[in-house]
């Protein structure tokens, strides 16, 4: 029989196979999961890098309001900070920090800007909470006065993200081309929460970011409870979230002893995190023993493992052939690395330019709209600084 119609058959005897999940990618569009030691890396620009604000302490996230300030979240302080670059100044909002619950890895996390921010004036936060005894992970919007001096809480959007002592808390926020509110949840290292639908750990949510109500889309929307907020599932702890021109989006994962992973976003998909019984870190990543199908990751770092953190896609045609890369915060690896990445997943390029070496662990990248990158070192005591990074011609 013939290679294509041996392919052919296969390809139909899973789709009709029970349980079978509905997308079924060819050969081609399928990613690279191999590791990136032997991919080519591009010649990257030669860099600027200005440091817009010391004296910070775990800064998790930084957006540009549209009036040029930048907002951040610091872990730790519980505080949203203002940098003014123009008046070269920083200072700490007013707001209700006392119910934000700070532990390991959880703290005040994750930051988005509503698109319509400069008539609504709202933010979106994502952090450990605890109120009456409880604590959970939530996402919760903010109202901010016209002075950028004072947030007020608006309403709690999402709540219930499993937590256990702050452990794999990452919570990551991205608002979709679509106005649709996407949240990267950590697994909070119990085992049977990344493949539990009924559990919001270990997933990436899609929800209405003025209710908090799950999305027409959502692969479980016509079920009940939790599961109709999920959008994929199997994830260890999800750090970063970028959207593609397309919009497509991409999340960045970490890893146990092995596998860090960069995964390409599909309603539906699972990623094969599986730690159980109790919370077993000997398992894969991408756990291909599992029952129906697991995607691999678009990228993968092999053993030993990176930390890759907070990304976004690369603006602005100075920079060259790293333009529309996906650049990568890697705290372990102390370094930003630029994923060179296909339509359909294919890794094609990995490199790291030797001047985001030298500050340590990077936290968060985050691209604006002139074509420059804003990062965040997360070295603790006191010691994290803001960079704006540009291409130097």
């Amino acid at each position: 029989m013939k290679p294509r119609l041996v392919a052919l058959l296969a390809v139909l005897l899973i789709a009709s196979a029970p349980g079978a999940p509905a997308e079924v990618a060819s050969a081609a569009e399928r990613p690279s999961s191999s590791p990136t030691a032997k991919l080519p890396s591009l010649r990257a620009p030669a860099l600027k890098v200005d440091v817009l604000a010391r004296g910070l302490d775990h800064p998790w996230e930084v957006q540009q309001l549209p009036s040029g300030q930048l907002l951040l979240t610091q872990r730790e302080r519980r505080a949203l900070t203002i940098v003014d670059t123009a008046r070269k100044r920083r200072y700490d909002l007013s707001f209700p920090n006392s119910s934000i619950w700070v532990s390991g890895e959880t703290g005040l996390l994750g930051l988005a800007i509503d698109p319509a921010f400069s008539s609504n004036r709202r933010i979106y936060t994502c952090s450990g909470w605890q109120a009456g005894g409880r604590r959970d992970v939530r996402v919760v919007a903010w109202t901010l006065d016209p002075t950028l001096r004072r947030a007020s809480l608006t309403r709690a959007l999402v709540t219930g993200l499993p937590v256990s002592t702050g452990r794999h808390g990452g919570c990551r926020l991205l608002i979709a081309k679509s106005g649709a509110l996407m949240v990267g949840t950590g697994d909070a290292a119990i085992g049977t929460n990344p493949r539990n639908l009924d559990s919001l750990g270990g997933k990436v949510l899609r929800v209405d970011r003025m209710t908090g109500r799950p999305l027409k889309g959502n692969p479980h929307f016509s079920g009940t409870g939790n599961r109709r907020l999920v959008f994929t599932y199997g994830h260890r702890n999800v750090q970063g979230l970028a959207m593609r021109p397309d919009g497509s989006i991409l999340s960045v994962e970490h890893g146990s002893d092995r596998d860090d992973e960069v995964n390409l976003i599909r309603a539906g998909r699972d990623f094969g995190w599986n730690p159980v019984p109790g919370y077993n870190e000997s398992v894969p990543m991408t756990d291909q023993r599992l029952p129906g199908r697991q995607f691999e990751a678009v990228w993968r770092s092999g053993s030993p493992t990176i930390a890759p953190s907070g990304a976004d896609i690369v603006r602005g045609a100075a920079w060259g052939s790293l333009r529309g890369t996906l650049a990568v915060g890697v705290l372990k690896g102390k370094r930003v690395m630029f994923l060179t990445i296909g339509s359909t997943g294919g890794l094609r390029a990995v490199t790291v330019p030797a001047a985001l070496t030298r500050y340590g662990r990077i936290r968060d990248v985050t691209a604006t709209s002139r074509g420059t990158l804003l990062l965040t070192t997360d070295n603790g005591d006191g010691r994290d600084v803001l960079l704006r990074v540009r291409p130097a011609s």
